[in-house]
């Protein structure tokens, strides 16, 4: 089992953008509920199934399986809640942390957020000049959340 400890917030500026080339991420969900999502997601020409249990604080149990590129397209057009989840990723190293930037498309247009995965809740980090409020414990920002919730109604 793995535990996944995630702190997640919003950008203070573009100042990031020159640092990293982003990667196309499609994803989508079979199971959005709190206490558990099931999601299915390709990025380029790989597929991926990832359970998550809910989270608390800013931990969560997480298991993720690569599956075969074709039937997660499969799943995602014909089995996920809609609308899809359509974003770039781009990894920035930053103070001995790998920051992941993702910038989201479609119905999430013009969002864009910044998550660093941790060894602790409490490890103490150094934060880019590019980042902005702290929103982990906020759900609204979830991307499971944002299927029912996109950015754009907000």
């Amino acid at each position: 089992m793995g535990t996944e400890i995630e702190r997640k917030f919003l950008m203070k500026d573009d100042s990031w953008r020159s640092l990293a080339k982003g990667t196309k991420y499609r994803q989508g969900y079979l199971n959005s509920t709190k206490e558990r999502v099931v999601r299915v997601r390709t990025i380029d020409d790989k597929g991926f199934l990832t359970i998550k249990g809910i989270t608390t604080g800013a931990s969560r149990v997480e298991y993720e399986y690569e599956i075969p590129d074709a039937e997660a397209t499969a799943m995602l057009d014909e089995l996920c809640e809609k609308p899809l989840i359509e974003k770039n990723r781009y990894k920035i190293a930053f103070g001995g942390l790998t920051w992941e930037v993702d910038e989201f498309f479609g119905e999430n247009l013009g969002l864009i957020v910044a998550e660093v995965e941790l060894e602790s809740e409490d490890q103490q980090f150094e934060r880019p000049g590019w980042i902005g409020e702290e929103v982990t414990g906020d759900p609204k920002y979830f991307n499971s959340n944002l299927i029912q919730n996109p950015y754009q109604k907000w």
